[in-house]
């Protein structure tokens, strides 16, 4: 599996904000962000989404899912931006630092949320994002932002086709996107696909050229 990332110098990476699927919560995430963190000496923050799952009685959520079409997705991932912005912005005051010192790592409707903070023109560090999409399509010039994105090809869920017209999308915006295809992979992150992304993040802080 051969990953690029573009010529560039090291980039100052304080923060990693690990962005939760709906339905669940931040605590889903904890057990990763924290080997991630003792593995990098990185602060990590696993924030809640800040609505409640609106089709069970526990879990959050970023946008509603109920009655979700390819249709009105777009609109719903407007209406919840204002909010994820909140969210993200509260965990790097927390932190002290900036979006150009924070990577996000998403899941499923966390990484599409990741995905439009870059298309609405924010600088995050990177981007790595696990068995998602995009909810609708960049409106800004990404400017080379790096850009990962895991797919099991068995995802049951959001096919991996989607992953891969994300990435061209991304490219088409300036971002620099790639795709890793996990064979027999399904709608999570399994020790493959953090092992993938992880090396991801270890080759965005030191600047390497693949």
């Amino acid at each position: 599996m051969h990953l690029h990332l573009p010529p560039r110098v090291p980039v100052r990476v304080d923060l990693l904000i690990f962005l939760h699927g709906v339905g669940s919560s931040g605590a889903d995430l904890v057990p990763l962000a924290g080997e991630w963190a003792g593995r990098t000496g990185l602060a990590v923050a696993a924030p809640d989404a800040p609505f409640p799952f609106d089709l069970a009685a526990v879990g959050r959520q970023w946008f509603s899912v109920a009655g979700v079409t390819d249709e009105n997705r777009p609109g719903r991932v407007e209406e919840a931006a204002a909010a994820f912005d909140a969210v993200v912005d509260g965990e790097m005051r927390l932190a002290g630092t900036s979006e150009t010192h924070t990577a996000l790592i998403g899941f499923s409707q966390g990484t599409i949320m990741a995905l439009d903070a870059l298309g609405r023109g924010r600088h995050f560090a990177g981007v790595l994002g696990y068995s998602g999409r995009l909810g609708r399509p960049p409106k800004a010039t990404i400017d080379r932002r790096p850009v990962l994105l895991v797919h099991g090809d068995a995802d049951p869920m959001i096919p991996v086709g989607e992953a891969i017209a994300a990435r061209h999308a991304l490219e088409a915006a300036g971002a620099i996107a790639d795709f890793a295809r996990i064979p027999d992979g399904g709608h999570g992150i399994g020790p493959e696909a953090a092992m993938v992304g992880f090396g991801f993040l270890q080759r965005l802080v030191a600047g390497e050229e693949d």
